[in-house]
């Protein structure tokens, strides 16, 4: 079966110039239509896959005799993901795993959950091999439930969350009335029975064994034979992050000759208070940057690693919560500029409210970065963040809120060109007035941004759909001021047809014309 990548690629012409009239936002239901049941399988992709759809032309997409049409229907980004699970119960198996598997996303920026009824419908009558990916459809609040949900094989699935469970939720899982429920609910605790794990221990390396001694009780002979005959030379890094340990191997381990492994322990949170403090005088920097961040610091401790002679300890120690904002301004630390700005998933559980505003308020750079990646942030603190003068800050915030401000979008896009910094043009508030003026910018990304704006001249889109970057072509391509004349030639363009195509300007005689000349794609 060919890829999407394939389809396109093999696609001709013709077939890419309807593919393009099927993303026409002039486009009428009519036209829709005609290209759901005419066209190449190609324009039947991207009609399907790559835009929202008036409801006469989704009865016809759930109706349409071709799975693979309906499969692109499947995993469409931009319709009602109610709309999506209307084929939950497809007679295609095909079908039904891109019900499954939903649109394509990246964390954190998870698609729109499926309705929790469809959800529950595929985790009960679905084959395995088509729930890998379900969990990236799920709502939050759906996830959260699953173990107690009414259904008992919706509860089953539940049980695979047992680590983020209270004793409550775990007892009454053991105790189901349904002999599934309650063997899925075993084979979980059986991972905190040391016993067990000893005896299911694999003597090789594989992942198993990884997930075992980094996730699963630890018995003192798996402990002892770890330390005696690791079968890999990561097992001992493995077990000092692993929070059964035995207090005396964490003592034990503290003093390993292994720094990463030394690294590991000063992590943890029972690491003792003699540990501790000889982990602060660590001779390696990493050790001791692992240890600044341990909340038990006393007040010694916080003032040694705050004049450590590597920047990158004190760096770690200048965020501690044991500080006050006069004792961090003491401290020589060195924001660093060279991180990616990025969107971050909600936690789970939410922040303190209070906590997130000290941190806003905080004079410590890091402290407001942590502060602007908060969803919820108040609007006081929207405002705040968005005036400061850390360009770290600022970028969170647009990333990240989703009522970031157009200016701080615009100010964001413009200054910052890390990774994802396309993402910021998808914020729900990016402008798109005011841009034509990026038409001559140096930077071909913000150049771009001048297809954007509705008024930008015809003569500057004319000349941007000459522009070397390929990028900015595309985007002139489809602006309404594209002049007729350079949009008739565009249509006959190999690398631009579709995108001309799609122009919301096209003359409708036009579009009658390249329907009547449906393309030879392959079906």
């Amino acid at each position: 079966m060919r890829t999407p990548e394939q389809i396109w690629e093999d696609a001709d012409l013709p077939a890419r110039r309807l593919a393009g009239l099927a993303l026409n936002p002039s486009a009428t239901p009519e036209v829709l239509l005609r290209l759901l049941a005419e066209g190449p399988l190609a324009v039947r992709m991207v009609l399907c896959r790559d835009r929202d759809l008036p409801g006469a032309v989704v009865d016809a997409v759930i109706a349409h005799p071709d799975p693979r049409t309906r499969s692109f229907f499947a995993v469409n980004p931009h319709v009602d993901p109610a709309q999506r699970a209307r084929l939950v119960d497809d007679p295609e198996w095909l079908v039904r795993a891109h019900v499954a598997q939903g649109p394509r996303a990246t964390e954190p920026d998870r698609p729109k959950p499926l309705p929790d009824a469809a959800v529950v419908r595929i985790l009960t009558t679905y084959e395995p091999e088509h729930l890998w990916s379900l969990y990236r459809n799920v709502s939050p609040e759906l996830m959260r439930s699953l173990a107690a949900h009414p259904d008992a094989e919706a509860r089953r699935h539940g049980v695979f969350h047992w680590s983020r469970m209270s004793d409550d939720e775990r007892a009454a899982l053991l105790a189901d009335p349904d002999e599934r429920v309650r063997e899925a609910a075993r084979a979980c605790a059986l991972h905190e029975d040391p016993a067990w794990v000893e005896s299911q221990l694999p003597d090789r390396p594989c992942h198993s064994r990884t997930h075992l001694l980094l996730h699963s009780a630890l018995s003192r002979a798996v402990v002892e034979g770890v330390l005696t005959a690791p079968a890999d030379e990561d097992d001992t890094w493995m077990i000092a992050g692993n929070p059964t340990l035995p207090p005396d191997t964490v003592v034990l381990l503290a003093a390993d000759p292994d720094p990463k492994v030394r690294e590991q322990i000063a992590g943890r949170a029972d690491l003792g208070p003699a540990e501790r403090h000889v982990l602060v005088a660590d001779p390696d920097p990493d050790v001791r940057g692992a240890v600044a961040r341990h909340p038990d610091l006393d007040a010694d401790e916080r003032r040694t690693l705050a004049t450590d002679p590597d920047p990158r300890v004190r760096l770690a120690v200048s965020v501690h919560p044991g500080l006050s904002e006069e004792e961090r301004a003491r401290v020589d630390y060195t924001v660093p500029m060279d991180r990616p700005f990025g969107a971050h998933a909600a936690p789970w559980p939410p922040r303190d409210p209070e906590a997130v505003r000290r941190d806003a308020h905080s004079g410590h750079p890091l402290l407001r970065r942590r502060a602007a990646r908060e969803h919820t942030l108040a609007p006081d603190l929207v405002a705040r963040l968005a005036e400061d003068d850390d360009l770290g800050v600022r970028v969170l915030l647009a990333q990240n809120h989703p009522d970031a401000p157009a200016e701080l979008l615009l100010r964001s896009f413009l200054e910052y060109t890390g990774p994802e910094r396309a993402r910021l043009t998808t914020r729900p508030n990016f402008p798109c007035a005011g841009l034509a003026g990026c038409a001559d910018h140096e930077d071909p990304l913000v150049r771009a941004l001048a297809a954007r704006d509705p008024q930008t001249p015809p003569g500057t889109v004319d000349r941007l759909t000459r522009d070397p970057d390929a990028q900015v072509r595309s985007g002139a391509a489809r602006h309404p001021n594209l002049p007729p004349a350079r949009l008739a030639e565009l249509l006959a363009d190999a690398e631009l047809a579709h995108r001309a195509a799609a122009n919301p300007a096209l003359d409708p005689a036009v579009t009658r014309r390249l329907l009547e000349t449906q393309g030879r794609g392959a079906r």
